[in-house]
């Protein structure tokens, strides 16, 4: 038996650069992300027999590999040989589709990471990722960029920059525990209470990226801006890259956001938030919030009934957390 598991993710600054229709025409992308203690756990258990049991949200029971609805553990399954006598069990901390933080990529990697060592290998963080990037993006044909897989498998604070080759380079942001601490004290995640599929609204971006060069652009150079002001722990700054890079988010495609999270947003602000954005493509999931420590009872007063969601950045990617028999 082998249990992983894989952070999911926040995005400060540069989501949409991490787009094919971008990086590999416009001199490449960069995002500036960070994990988060909020995780998908996938356990891997060798069956008695030769079938194949899947159990998430619904549970398959099949004979054969080609048999598995679920995609990405019909390819997962492919790439790494594990063909039957094998069950998969998934457990999020979150609701698993349409939250903004990345949950079908730490999906990808952790169980990835557990059908590897299923079979007795382990797989460094640049391998996870770009294996997790094949499946979803090459066999799947997901409209998602390449920025999601990378977090989830290198975790902590990193500044990613994809080349017009679909080469990736990841630096992590050298920062201490106690900066990691006071990052996370500035932090805080609002549920909409919206679940929304991101491919829809990714399609319509990537299909607008020509119209979008000039925002595209700024929003890549708001992914160093973040960089930096996490470096030198300005968390003023930081909401302010949030702040920008939200106005710029809004007119990228249709759906981004709606009167409800344009009127939780001006709340939230006007309580003391410095700035803030939706995570991942739009439409719902969670408003991310960079605020001063003492305004957060404040902001959960004038969000109020949102739920908030508390986080601490953490510095682990997608882990083995137990290997037995």
């Amino acid at each position: 038996m082998i249990i992983t598991r894989t952070p999911l993710r926040i995005s400060f600054a540069g989501g949409g650069t991490d787009l094919p229709s971008f990086y590999r025409h416009h001199g490449g992308g960069a995002v500036t992300s960070a994990a988060i203690d909020r995780y998908i756990h996938v356990l891997v258990n060798e069956k008695f027999d030769r079938s194949i049991r899947v159990a998430y949200s619904r549970t398959e029971n099949v004979n054969h590999l080609d048999e598995i609805q679920h995609g990405i553990v019909k390819e997962a399954m492919r790439l790494t040989g594990v063909h039957d006598s094998v069950e998969i069990h998934t457990i999020a901390d979150i609701p698993a589709e349409g939250t903004g933080l990345g949950s079908s990529s730490s999906f990808t990697v952790g169980l990835l990471n557990a059908l590897h060592a299923f079979r007795g290998e382990l797989k460094d963080p640049a391998e996870l990722a770009e294996e997790a990037c094949r499946i979803e993006i090459d066999k799947l044909g997901g409209a998602l960029g390449r920025q999601d897989q990378y977090i989830a498998a290198f975790g902590g604070v990193d500044y990613f920059e994809l080349h017009p080759d679909d080469t990736v380079r990841t630096s992590p942001i050298p920062i201490s525990n106690q900066v990691r601490g006071e990052l996370s004290d500035h932090l805080s995640l609002f549920y909409t209470g919206v679940t929304r599929r991101a491919e829809g609204i990714l399609k319509n971006q990537s299909e607008r990226t020509g119209s979008n060069v000039d925002a595209l652009l700024r929003i890549r150079d708001l992914a160093r801006e973040a960089r930096n002001a996490i470096l030198h722990a300005d968390w003023a700054a930081l909401g302010r890259v949030l702040d920008e890079g939200w106005l710029l988010k809004r007119g990228l495609a249709e759906g981004v956001t709606t009167s409800a999270i344009d009127e939780q947003y001006a709340k939230a602000k006007a309580a003391g938030a410095y700035g803030g954005k939706i995570t991942g493509a739009g439409g719902g999931g969670f408003l991310l919030l960079m605020h001063p420590p003492e305004s957060s009872r404040q902001i959960a007063a004038a969000l109020s009934p949102m739920q908030r969601l508390p986080v601490r950045i953490i510095p682990e990617g997608s882990r083995i957390l137990f290997v037995g028999r």
